[in-house]
């Protein structure tokens, strides 16, 4: 069975989602998805990796510039913790470096003439693309 790799981009309000093609060559923006809590947020992710046959949820760590961690790495290490008992058994979690992953998706929009507005939509759902493709360009067979 050919499954997909999903990359989440957490910030306190809106998670990015980004889902591989079945082959794990391509990274594909899915949604931008809008937190309301925990426990609603668990269950959209855990619904989508069942419905697109995910089998590792990549989650990107804001690490610092000088390769510290800081509060949002632990807070995305938490998140993993805690969404992973939620997973079917299959299901792995990997983490991967997502530093400059937003400041990278910002440029990218602003080069494509994307207005302020709509790009605040769509940042986080861009970021855990290039999280995504990073993690597929590294880790591919």
């Amino acid at each position: 069975m050919i499954m997909r790799v999903m990359a989440l981009d957490l910030g306190d309000s809106r998670i990015g989602i980004a889902l591989s093609d079945p082959m794990k060559i391509i990274a594909n923006g899915y949604e931008t998805y809008t937190r309301i809590k925990d426990e609603r947020d668990f269950t959209h992710i855990v619904n989508i990796v069942k419905e697109k046959e995910v089998e590792i949820v990549v989650i990107g760590l804001p690490i610092n510039m000088d390769g510290t961690m800081g509060e949002r790495v632990e807070k995305s290490k938490v998140f993993g913790e805690k969404l992973k008992p939620l997973l079917p058994e299959n299901v792995k979690i990997d983490y991967i470096d997502e530093r400059l992953t937003t400041v990278s998706a910002e440029k990218m929009l602003i080069d494509a003439d994307v207005r302020r507005d709509k790009r605040k939509t769509v940042i986080d759902k861009i970021a855990a693309t290039i999280i995504l493709q990073s993690y597929l360009d590294k880790y591919s067979k």
